[in-house]
């Protein structure tokens, strides 16, 4: 089908690239995130337009961070950007005069994995993003599953525990409160400020204060043995292996594939999830158990993935 776009839409910038068949980025066009509804809408067609310059353009795809419709046209909420039944798809194709569908940035990003990043060669995975919060994407029979309404795989905000912490959201006890950077960097806090003495390194990175913990300076002193950061990686990792015992429960998939920030320190997160994972599955030392793998792309995951979206014909799955 060609060339298309792909749009990234992140708190300080959005990204479009210009995305090949093959997954090859071979542009890109980036601009400032303004802070209004209406003037993201203007910035991605700024983006779009800078991005396929010197290319034939055949449609566009973005990644939304919010719940979009099936149709890939409608964001119905945003948690992030005051769009409630906003009419993106509409918005866009009028100021670029191409085709345009509208994805959630989570299924972008899993969509870019599995077709060119760590799930190639699968037919069954879910993908988790360990990020500020937790998002995923759900691909079974080389399908990605949207669901009836469009808003499948909000891992994010399964309930793990009944009236635990406050999400965002405006529920209590979602995944994403357990297993998340938001998480370490609190797990980090409780600990230092509990045991300070097990926690010198971690806190001589920051400003010798729990409260000046930052989740680089967890990474940075986990690395170095530092007793309290690997105990937040684990309680973390604990949260993350347990929620996708249950997600295999229910998809039983041949692979789980961990992208976000969060997956950029490869076995220190990964190893305690595989653990954790085949502790809570049910059945797990007499079942074929799935496995547990880092994303490939990086940041490039949502991009990549929302423009090879532009190109599938059926959006009703």
């Amino acid at each position: 089908m060609g060339l298309t776009i792909g749009v990234d839409i992140g708190g300080t910038k959005i990204a479009a690239g210009v995305v090949d068949e093959e997954g090859n980025i071979l542009s890109t066009f980036k601009v400032p995130t303004p802070g209004t509804p209406e003037g993201i809408v203007d910035a991605i067609a700024s983006a779009v337009e800078g991005a396929r310059a010197g290319h034939e353009i055949v449609g566009v795809g973005i990644g939304a961070a919010g719940y979009v419709n099936r149709q890939r046209s409608t964001v119905y909420f945003a948690p992030n950007i005051d769009w409630r039944q906003e009419p993106l798809k509409e918005k866009v194709e009028a100021r670029v005069g191409l085709p345009v569908v509208v994805e959630n940035d989570a299924n972008a990003a899993a969509w870019g994995e599995y077709k060119f990043g760590a799930g190639k060669g699968h037919r069954n995975v879910i993908c988790i993003t360990l990020g500020t919060g937790l998002g995923g994407g759900i691909i079974i029979g080389n399908k990605l599953r949207r669901g009836h309404f469009g808003v499948a795989a909000e891992f994010g905000h399964i309930r793990m525990v009944p009236d635990g912490l406050l999400c965002g959201c405006g529920s209590q006890g979602c995944w994403e409160q357990y297993a998340s950077g938001r998480a370490l960097v609190r797990y980090a806090k409780q600990r230092a400020n509990a045991t300070p003495e097990s926690a010198e390194i971690l806190l001589g990175l920051g400003d010798g204060t729990p409260d000046g913990i930052e989740g680089k300076h967890i990474s940075m002193a986990a690395r170095q043995g530092d007793p309290v950061a690997v105990d937040s990686y684990r309680e973390l990792a604990r949260w993350a292996g347990a929620g996708l015992a249950d997600l295999a429960s229910l998809f039983d998939p041949s692979a789980f594939i961990v992208g976000g920030g969060l997956s950029d320190e490869g076995e220190l997160v990964l190893d305690p999830i595989r653990k954790s994972y085949k502790r809570w599955l049910v059945g797990g030392n007499w079942r074929p158990v799935a496995d547990v793998i880092a994303a490939q792309l990086g940041n490039k995951a949502g991009l990549v993935g929302a423009a090879d979206l532009a190109r599938e014909p059926d959006p009703i799955m």
